[in-house]
């Protein structure tokens, strides 16, 4: 199994419980490792091969940015559906961190594994 990742995914959205949170926009941040098999775009060295990270990275801005969850923890499976049900990956691991959700730590989150390992 490979690995190709994005790490530290910066998005603005309304997420959170309290009536405060849901007037503003607040920084999620998401790192995601996707299974895939780099073997053919390694040798051919032609992108339509490889996992267009770049795609995944816009829809999952997209959608983030749209949303108006209360907890990270159903925009982390929501994330994931996407990405499995969407492109060309058997399994993931997502982090989803709320940075200032509690003080004195950096940030906050879940981390979930979903599909298949290879």
């Amino acid at each position: 199994m490979d690995i190709v990742y994005i790490n530290e995914l910066k998005v603005d959205t309304v997420i959170g419980i309290f009536e405060w949170e849901r007037r503003i926009r607040q920084t999620v941040s998401l790192d995601l490792d996707m299974a895939t098999d780099i073997g053919k775009a390694a040798n051919s060295d032609h992108i339509d091969d490889a996992l267009d990270y770049k795609a995944i990275g816009k829809r999952i801005i997209a959608y983030v940015q749209a949303s108006e969850f209360q907890l990270v923890e159903t925009l982390a499976e929501r994330v994931a559906e996407i990405i499995l049900d969407e492109f060309p990956v058997p399994w993931l691991r997502l982090r989803v961190g709320k940075p200032g959700a509690l003080r004195g730590s950096r940030d906050v989150g879940v981390v979930i594994e979903r599909g298949e390992r290879p």
